[in-house]
């Protein structure tokens, strides 16, 4: 079987989500907690068969996956928070709650803060420090290339907080001023 699958595809009915449309919407109101089976799998998200609502359409979509994790697998039970309705296509959009407590994890960064971490990979742009688990930031090259050189991968270090990127989940670093 293919890793990336669509719901009919597996042996599942496919809902009449058009037609349940209105009562979804209904039942299901942002903020609503859920638990449901993966049902397919695409490269953007996966669609979830979400429990008591058989005509109800899940999409946990990959852009708010964060990047140290993998798409559940077909068949794996999730729980999630709808996010979104979208008419269009009758989806009812889910953050995955792994997902969300991954999303929580900038949170206790803050700029100016200085914390240690460890070294994961040094690049021509800079080198990368994981500051916790699924949380790395960058300390940018700045000048010469023989800043990167100092350093080795797996080099526990200092680093101090520049900016935190909610957005983009990204977090810039520097090295502490002595």
């Amino acid at each position: 079987m293919s890793e990336y699958s669509w719901p009919g595809e597996n042996g599942r009915r496919m809902p009449d989500a058009a037609s349940a449309w209105t009562e979804t919407v209904r039942v299901l109101p942002v903020g609503t907690r859920i638990t449901g089976e993966v049902v397919g799998r695409q490269p953007f998200g996966v669609f979830l068969s979400i429990d008591d609502h058989p005509d109800a359409v899940g999409l946990a979509r990959i852009d708010r996956m964060p990047r140290c994790m993998e798409l559940p697998t077909l068949g794996q039970r999730v729980t999630g928070e709808v996010v979104w309705h979208a008419d269009h296509n009758h989806q009812v959009g889910v953050v995955l709650g792994e997902w969300a407590r991954h999303e929580d994890l900038l949170s206790h960064f803050r700029v100016g803060q200085v914390v240690g971490g460890r070294i994961t990979k040094i690049a021509s742009v800079g080198v990368f420090v994981r500051l916790a688990d699924c949380v790395e930031g960058l300390v940018p090259i700045a000048g010469p290339t023989a800043f990167a050189e100092s350093f080795r991968e797996g080099q526990e270090m200092s680093v101090q907080i520049v900016t935190v990127d909610h957005e983009q989940n990204r977090i810039l670093l520097a090295e502490p001023l002595p």
